[in-house]
């Protein structure tokens, strides 16, 4: 007998179907498995598109079930975000005034959901930043540029006012609001320049004319004293004390003299030199 045909006599091994058939079903269980959870990170919320259409439930942080292939999770973040910019707007008195501002918000995060099917992810571009200039410009027109800077808390409290109005629409809260500066033109900074000048002159003028005015009370004050001192002096002064001063006066002068007498004197008629003549 031909000993090829002995080998295709020998009975081979099969592979049973239903094994293979068991091997794919436990693999597309392992993928449904795999897919059928999510994981919402921690400041996050899950949004829930079923067959493209956003459902009204919204994923809070840990682990969920989702439908495979027919639920879909987007990850939105909640947590505070900051969004700075600079707005160039015009004053009640008509000056050019660059404002920068820094804002501190944060999305709803019962109302992801709604802000996403409405907006879209790309809220900074498209609400948040025209929000921030149109308060600005908004507000920056109720005051002048000097009202500006010496009332910037209400300035900042007004813009923070109408900002979260605008961004409440939209699903989206306005934690804080900071003024960090405000540019004004060239000729403006050179005008404030000038009249802080003349102000520190007007106060040092004003400074040296009550220090003259109080030197002037001062002298009066003394000589006032000094006249009351006389006065007190003269009612102070009789015959009797004149006369004893001229006695002392004339003490004094005797305890001086040295026992010569002058040559001349100061009047017409001189001295007679008495040693000379004898």
């Amino acid at each position: 007998m031909d000993s090829s045909k002995v080998v295709n006599m020998i009975p081979k091994p099969k592979m049973s179907k239903s094994l293979i058939t068991s091997g794919l079903v436990l693999l597309v269980l392992i993928f449904l498995g795999l897919n059928a959870f999510v994981i919402v990170n921690a400041g996050q919320r899950g949004i829930v598109l079923q067959l493209g259409a956003v459902s009204p439930i919204v994923l809070t942080e840990g682990i969920h079930f989702k439908i495979p292939f027919i639920q879909d999770v987007i990850h939105v973040d909640v947590r505070v975000q900051k969004s700075q910019s600079d707005q160039t707007a015009a004053s009640k008195d008509l000056q050019i005034v660059t404002t920068t501002v820094a804002v501190n918000f944060h999305l709803e995060p019962s109302a992801a959901n709604k802000l996403y099917q409405s907006v879209g992810l790309s809220y900074g571009d498209r609400i948040v930043d025209p929000a921030i200039g149109e308060a600005v410009k908004a507000v920056t027109a109720q005051y002048t540029a000097e009202e500006l800077i010496s009332k910037r808390s209400e300035v900042s409290s007004k813009i923070k006012e109408t900002l979260s109005s605008k961004l409440s629409t939209y699903y989206m809260i306005l934690d804080e609001i900071n003024i960090t500066e405000f540019k004004f033109s060239e000729e403006f900074n050179n005008a404030i320049e000038q009249k802080q000048i003349a102000e520190q002159r007007a106060l040092k003028a004003n400074l040296d004319l009550q220090r003259i005015e109080i030197e002037a009370k001062q002298k009066i004050e003394q000589a006032k004293a000094e006249a009351e001192s006389l006065r007190l002096q003269k009612q102070e002064v009789t015959p009797e004390l004149v006369k004893l001063r001229e006695i002392e006066a004339q003490i004094k002068a005797i305890e001086k003299w040295d026992g010569k007498l002058p040559n001349v004197t100061g009047g017409a008629v001189p001295f007679i030199n008495v040693n000379g003549a004898q």
